[in-house]
């Protein structure tokens, strides 16, 4: 595909796009027009909207070709008309001269803005999956499928994170939320991510990996304070997840982040018992212990992780989304078709566009026979 860009980029004239015949017959109407109406019917100010229709369906090159040949055309009207020099033949050329000229100037800027904006897109693409390495489908006897909406959808870039990492006999998950949202929040998402990849296979329990993490965050965010001003807005909503491959439980610690559903024998449950600590970044603030909470996530149950984005989604009424209650109409789904189902869904409810960054993850119980195990997602 990039190969056929580049191909089309460097042959401009190749892909004319047929609407090109509306400015081209519009012309034709009017020089015919023109020449037949009495001297007193003043209709040559109306070639001007051939160039200026064109910039919207095709380049700067098809513009300047428009506007050369609709300058043309006034030429040949006023010489079937009396001659260039009467009348005021040469006031209308000028002014037509001047204004096809603006308008191919406005398509060449307007190029450029949508190459910038293109480049612009790509970059944030490449640092979204960068920042956000796809989590496989299959770690151990977990099925796994994500799916993250950016509330800047010029950027597809925000502050929603995820990741997942073996732990030796199981997984060890972590689905966060950086206050704010758009590129002001990736230094702080990568600064998250990067440390639970690091550390999260060296700490015995969740409780002890919060709280490193919870230090590195707020060392970060000092730093970031002094040039900002900032320190008391800026924090990280985090919730753990250790799920052994053996054992038909999942650990969870969570830190100022909404809690997860399970979909068990086609139930949905809030699993909201334990309460939470701090977000990241505010542990000086907080509780020195964190929560501990374990619960039974056998085969067949589905666990739902998301971001404050997703219940927080408006419809024009102002109601929010049912989250839970829209999971329970698809709780036989796999994990790839319920991540689905919630991305159309929750775009239809917002009317194509949220307010926040949204981000979910589904994560499913097998028996572990089939698929193959990823010794670590790095």
């Amino acid at each position: 595909m990039d190969v056929e860009r580049r191909s089309a980029e460097a042959r401009p004239w190749g892909r004319v796009p047929a609407l090109v015949l509306v400015p081209i017959g519009l012309l034709v109407v009017l020089l015919v027009v023109i020449v037949r109406s009495p001297e007193a019917v003043r209709l040559g100010p109306l070639l001007v909207v051939a160039p200026a229709l064109t910039p919207s369906f095709a380049g700067p090159r098809v513009t300047a070709a428009v506007a050369v040949l609709t300058v043309a055309v006034g030429v040949l009207i006023a010489v079937l008309r009396g001659g260039l020099t009467t009348d005021n033949h040469p006031a209308q050329l000028v002014a037509l001269v001047a204004l096809s000229l603006m308008i191919v100037v406005f398509a060449v800027v307007r190029e450029r803005r949508e190459r910038q904006l293109a480049r612009a897109q790509s970059v944030a693409e490449a640092a979204q999956r960068a920042l956000l390495r796809p989590i496989p489908e299959r770690i151990g006897p977990l099925q796994i499928a994500t799916v993250y909406l950016a509330a800047e959808q010029e950027a597809q870039i925000g502050g929603d994170l995820y990741t997942a990492t073996r732990t030796g006999d199981g997984a060890r998950m972590i689905v966060g939320d950086v206050r704010g949202k758009g590129l002001a929040a990736v230094g702080e998402s990568a600064l998250l991510l990067s440390a639970f990849r690091l550390v999260a296979a060296e700490h015995a329990t969740l409780p002890e990996l919060a709280r490193t993490l919870d230090h590195n965050v707020s060392r970060y965010l000092v730093d970031f304070a002094q040039a900002e001003r900032e320190a008391a807005e800026h924090f990280v909503t985090a919730l753990f997840l250790d799920i052994p491959d053996d054992a038909p439980v999942a650990r969870m610690t969570n830190c100022g982040h909404p809690p997860p559903l399970l979909v068990h024998h086609d139930r949905v449950i809030g699993l909201d018992g334990a309460g939470a600590a701090p977000p990241l970044g505010l542990g000086a603030l907080g509780a020195a212990d964190y929560p501990d909470e374990t619960f039974p996530f056998e085969i067949g149950d589905v666990l739902l992780l998301y971001t404050d984005g997703v219940v927080e989604a408006r419809d024009r009424s102002g109601a929010f989304y049912p989250f839970a209650e829209r999971v329970a109409r698809w709780a036989g789904s796999t994990p790839e078709a319920l991540v689905n189902h919630i991305r159309r869904d929750l775009l239809a409810h917002a009317g194509g566009r949220l307010g926040d960054d949204a981000a979910v993850v589904a994560v499913r119980r097998t028996d572990g026979r089939s698929g193959h195990r990823l010794h670590a997602v790095l």
